[in-house]
């Protein structure tokens, strides 16, 4: 049996023992920062080739994608309860007694929250659409853009309906 020699790993430096099946390709050792910094640089090298510039972009890959998410709806939503229970029983509900106001409870501003926290809102609006697709986002937050403008400036009265999104 032929004895392998060590590599030096491109994420850490340190020596390892490349696996035989893969003994030409693999540059990097086992550790997760390594095995992340490998699929970044495989990543990266992939989107390089100009060939791939617009992989599954365009017309065709989004309806494509819009076909398959209608003939398979809820699949990217978590399940709710699974089954077996749960791993502990519930906790008893204890009384919180607060002598003053806590600093995050009267912090910032909700414009202030919602800017800092853009994966909430991008989240919350997929959730009310009802859609995780990009250009479904994007449209309903024109929308929210401008309903919300349209109520700051006063041009829309808390009367009004505020029509439903998609």
């Amino acid at each position: 049996m032929k004895r392998q020699r060590q590599r030096q790993c491109s994420g850490c430096g340190a020596l390892f023992r490349p696996d035989p099946r893969n003994v030409r390709h693999q540059r990097y050792c086992s550790a997760l920062a390594c095995r992340q910094a490998s699929k970044a640089a495989s990543q990266r090298q992939w989107l390089s080739q100009s060939e791939n510039q617009d992989y599954f972009r365009g017309p065709q890959n989004v309806a494509r994608v819009q076909r398959w998410r209608e003939q398979h709806p809820g699949y990217w939503r978590r399940s709710g309860v699974r089954e077996g229970g749960a791993l502990q029983d519930d906790s008893c509900v204890q009384a919180i007694e607060t002598k003053e106001e806590s600093p995050f409870l009267t912090g910032d501003a909700l414009q202030d929250v919602l800017s800092a926290q853009p994966a909430v809102l991008i989240g919350l609006i997929a959730h009310l659409t009802d859609s995780a697709l990009q250009e479904d986002i994007a449209l309903s937050t024109r929308r929210l853009l401008q309903l919300g403008q349209d109520i700051l400036s006063g041009r829309r009265e808390h009367g009004d309906q505020a029509g439903h999104l998609p």
